[in-house]
C-alpha cells in the first residue's frame, strides 16, 4: 500500500474496496450537505442520526456507507449505528474521498 492508498483509507474503517451497493448517508449540518455532497447521498445530521435513522434505513442488514467532511463524526455515527444493531456499516471518510473512491461527483445545493 503506498502514501496516497492509506491517505484515501480512513482511520477505523474496513480494509477493501467501498461497497458500491451500500446506502451512502453524509452526518454533516444541511449547511455543509448543501455546499457539496456525494451524489446519492442522503443528509442526516449526526445530532438526529439515533431519532431519524430506523425511519431512514428499516433493514438492519442493509449496507451502509457514512460520511462527513474528516471523518470524525461519521466514525462517532459508525459506531452509534453499530450500538442501534446495524451490521453493515462502513465510515467512508471525507466527502472527497468517498467520491472519488466511488467514482461519484460532488453536487452542490
Amino acid at each position: 500500500m503506498n502514501w496516497f492508498s492509506r491517505m484515501r483509507q480512513p482511520a477505523g474503517s474496513a480494509s477493501g474496496a467501498l461497497p458500491k451497493n451500500a446506502r451512502l448517508i453524509d452526518v454533516r449540518s444541511p449547511g455543509e450537505y448543501a455546499s457539496g455532497h456525494v451524489r446519492g447521498a442522503i443528509n442526516v445530521p449526526l445530532d438526529r442520526l439515533a431519532h431519524d435513522i430506523e425511519s431512514i434505513v428499516p433493514e438492519k442488514t442493509e449496507p451502509v456507507l457514512l460520511c462527513c467532511l474528516s471523518g470524525a463524526r461519521s466514525a462517532a455515527a459508525c459506531g452509534l449505528m453499530q450500538k442501534l444493531g446495524y451490521q453493515q456499516v462502513r465510515n467512508g471518510g471525507s466527502v472527497g474521498a468517498v467520491a472519488m473512491q466511488l467514482d461519484r461527483p460532488i453536487e452542490r445545493g
